[in-house]
C-alpha cells in the first residue's frame, strides 16, 4: 500500500502479470494524492493457486480485500482479466466499489467451449505443452499483443514479470478469461466508469468491443489510446496516467 488520501485506487493486474508491473501507475497516483493498493491475485506472487480458480473466485477474494484494507471510497482499476474481476466484484459488492477503470478488457469472451475460444487457449498454452518455459516464449507472445514500436523500461518490466509467473497460474488464468460472462452487470453500474482501449489491441480487447461495452454502462466514458496495443499503461505510461488522473479528478475526487 502506497500513499495517503480519501480515495483508494486498487490496481488489478491481468492474466499475464503481477502487482510488480504497476510501478509507473503507483508513483503517479500516490503523487496525485491517492492511496494505492496493488494486489497479487489468487495464484500470483506468493499466494497459492486455488483448485477452482475463476473470475468469480478472484472477485470474492477482491471483495474481502476491500473489506479489510479498502478505504471509504474505492476505485478499482482492472487490466484485462483484472477488468473482468473488477466487474464481478462490483456485482458482488457494489457498496464497496465507487468507481471503475477498465483497461483492455471485455464483459464476456463468448462461449467457453466455442472453437475460437478453444483456439485462444491452445495458442497460448501450446509452447508450455511443447516443453518451453515462460521466459522462452513470453517475450514474443507479449510483443505480438503490443504496438509495433512498443519499447522502454515499462515494456521490459512487463516481459520480465510475466516470465516469472508460475506455469500453472498462466494456464488457469487463460481458461478463466474464456469462461467469463458479465454482460448482465453492465446496466447495473451506477458509479463513474472509464473504459480504456488501445488502437492496436485487435485480438484481446479490440477498441470496437470496448466502445460497445461502454455504451451499455450509464454515463461511462470511452477512450481509445493511439499508438498502443494491449498494455497501454506500459507502452505509453505518461499518456495512460494522464487519462486516468483526469478521469479521477473530474468524476471521483470532485464528487
Amino acid at each position: 500500500m502506497t500513499g495517503e488520501g480519501p480515495v483508494t485506487i486498487v490496481l488489478l493486474h491481468g492474466a499475464f502479470g503481477s502487482k510488480d508491473y504497476w510501478i509507473g501507475q503507483i508513483r503517479a497516483l500516490a503523487d496525485a494524492g491517492y492511496r494505492v493498493l496493488a494486489w497479487d491475485g489468487p495464484g500470483y506472487g506468493l499466494s497459492p493457486l486455488p483448485a477452482d480458480f475463476s473470475v468469480d473466485v478472484a472477485a470474492a477474494a477482491l471483495v474481502e480485500l476491500l473489506r479489510v484494507a479498502g478505504g471509504e471510497r474505492n476505485v478499482v482499476l482492472g487490466h484485462s482479466l483484472g477488468g473482468m474481476i473488477a466487474q464481478r466484484a462490483y456485482d458482488l459488492a457494489p457498496e464497496r466499489v465507487h468507481g471503475l477503470i477498465l483497461s483492455a478488457t471485455s464483459a464476456a469472451f463468448g462461449s467457453a467451449d466455442g472453437a475460437w475460444q478453444q483456439k485462444f487457449v491452445d495458442d497460448r498454452v501450446a509452447p508450455l505443452d511443447a516443453g518451453k518455459t515462460l521466459p522462452e516464449f513470453a517475450p514474443a507472445m507479449l510483443r505480438s499483443m503490443m504496438a509495433p514500436a512498443a519499447g522502454g523500461p515499462d515494456v521490459e518490466r512487463v516481459i520480465a514479470v510475466v516470465g516469472s509467473m508460475k506455469p500453472e497460474t498462466f494456464r488457469a488464468a487463460i481458461r478463466a478469461v474464456t469462461q467469463f460472462e458479465g454482460r448482465a452487470t453492465l446496466p447495473k453500474m451506477t458509479v463513474p466508469v472509464l473504459c480504456i482501449a488501445g488502437e492496436h489491441d485487435l485480438s484481446a480487447a479490440p477498441p470496437a468491443v470496448m466502445e460497445k461495452m461502454a455504451t451499455k454502462i450509464k454515463d461511462a466514458e470511452f477512450v481509445c489510446m493511439p499508438g498502443v496495443g494491449h498494455f497501454a499503461w506500459a507502452e505509453d505510461t505518461a499518456g495512460f496516467n494522464r487519462i486516468v488522473l483526469d478521469f479521477l479528478a473530474r468524476r471521483v475526487a470532485a464528487a
